[in-house]
């Protein structure tokens, strides 16, 4: 639970926009005290050897740090205002889902966190600054070290000017969410098939106690939300500790209502309020899904974005395009990983608990191609794409029923197509992608 706790607690920190800022600034802080106790010492160091130390009096060290830190929260305040409105219009073109990974870009983190230290550090370093009416102080190397990071915020500046350019490309967003759907596979599906460990001896669902369904008691949800993630080795070692068997009735992604049966415990009878406590602090919930066990939420992101793309108002086939070659790609890699049996086993061999509804390739396919297919009626080159997409796939599957999902697919688009595509042309088009991904599914 610990790991998955401080996954989320991470998640949550990446996904603000005040953690990286707000840790730069105690870092200049920190900068600001460090270097003014070296000029308080009298230890200039390798800075003034190479020449490179600030040597003017308190009235150029005021003006500098004031102007210093007068334009970096000037900057600051603009760069904010430009990362505001990239957010909105991400929201508005590629769909509410995708402000999360706009939120989670480390990169303008830096640049307003960069902006922030300089001015809080030139701010802490000119409130030293005495003149004639006092002992004379003059902060040479905090001076210098302002020098330098003026300098620098300037390099992030014109860093943060290509980095927003290049962050609204369609191109760019969709890279994005393919390389979380890829790193999502390698981590809830690492095994290959062939190249995996060997299963232990499993039970059937005969062995299953006969009166399970009677007689098991429900657990309730303690809360609203979507199930972002489950802690199995909790659920284990309780399970194997009270000796009970346990039907996880969500996975994650899920949304859960309040009240609502969250999983079955067998028997009944140990059932308590400590107990039903236990059990709901292995579920993680948030106010929106994520991809930390849930590998369908970066497919619907990318179904997302390519159902805005080919709607009416924007009719870009091309970026449905590029997202159907994203998941292409995620599912053949998907088509070659062994999925988890959905029943888990204690060290002994004994079975402990059940996924009622554990996620399937053809659900995965379902999601990935159903809203594009209905979506595309009247746009050929997608449906051209879909199909080749499909025996693409097919290519890399084996099993006979994740082959017969991408077959049924193949399908409704050729049926679909000889209904609503008036030219002749296009119709042979998609007729002849769907004969070869036919060929392609019944090669094997």
């Amino acid at each position: 639970m610990k790991n998955i706790k401080l996954g989320k607690l991470w998640d949550s920190l990446h996904s603000s926009y005040w953690f990286v800022p707000t840790l730069m600034a105690v870092i200049a802080i920190a900068l600001a005290f460090g270097m003014l106790s070296l000029d308080r010492a009298g230890k200039s160091g390798p800075l003034e050897s190479l020449g490179w130390i600030y040597t003017g009096g308190p009235d150029g060290a005021r003006s500098l740090l004031s102007a210093v830190a007068g334009s970096m929260i000037t900057v600051a305040g603009t760069a904010f205002s430009i990362t505001i409105v990239a957010l909105t219009l991400a929201s508005s073109q590629f769909g509410p889902r995708l402000m999360r990974n706009f939120m989670q870009d480390t990169g303008n983190q830096v640049v307003i966190g960069t902006f922030i230290g300089t001015f809080i550090y030139c701010l802490l370093v000119l409130r030293t600054v005495r003149g004639d009416d006092y002992d004379v102080f003059v902060p040479q190397i905090s001076v210098t070290i302002g020098m330098v990071l003026a300098l620098a915020s300037i390099g992030v500046l014109i860093y943060f000017i290509h980095h927003v350019s290049t962050s609204m490309q369609a191109s760019h967003i969709i890279r994005d969410v393919g390389r979380e759907l890829d790193n999502a596979i390698d981590r809830l599906f690492p095994q290959k098939i062939g190249q995996g460990k060997s299963a232990p001896k499993q039970r059937s669902v005969a062995e299953i106690p006969a009166g399970f369904d009677k007689e098991a008691t429900p657990i309730l949800a303690t809360t609203s939300g979507y199930i972002q993630a489950i802690d199995e080795e909790r659920l284990m070692k309780i399970a194997t500790s009270k000796d009970l068997l346990l039907r996880l009735k969500y996975r994650p992604g899920k949304f859960i209502v309040e009240g609502s049966e969250l999983l079955m415990i067998w028997p009944g009878e140990r059932v308590n309020k400590k107990l039903t406590q236990h059990l709901n602090q292995a579920f993680i919930f948030g106010e929106q899904r994520t991809e930390q066990q849930d590998v369908e939420f970066p497919i619907n992101q990318l179904v997302e974005i390519a159902a805005r793309a080919i709607s009416p108002g924007i009719n870009d086939p091309f970026t449905a395009i590029q997202c159907i070659n994203q998941m292409s790609a995620a599912l053949c890699r998907l088509a070659e990983r062994e999925f988890p049996s959905p029943y888990r086993y204690d060290d002994d061999n004994n079975l402990r608990a059940i996924i009622a509804n554990p996620v399937t390739f053809a659900e995965l396919v379902d999601a990935a191609f159903n809203q594009i297919r209905q979506y595309s009626k009247s746009d050929v080159a997608v449906r051209i794409r879909l199909l080749e997409a499909i025996a693409l796939i097919a290519t890399h599957t084996r099993n006979q029923k994740n082959r017969a999902a991408l077959l049924r697919h193949a399908q409704m688009i050729e049926r679909s197509s000889q209904q609503e595509v008036s030219e002749e042309l296009d119709r042979q088009d998609i007729e002849e992608r769907y004969l070869a991904a036919v060929k392609v599914l019944e090669e094997f």
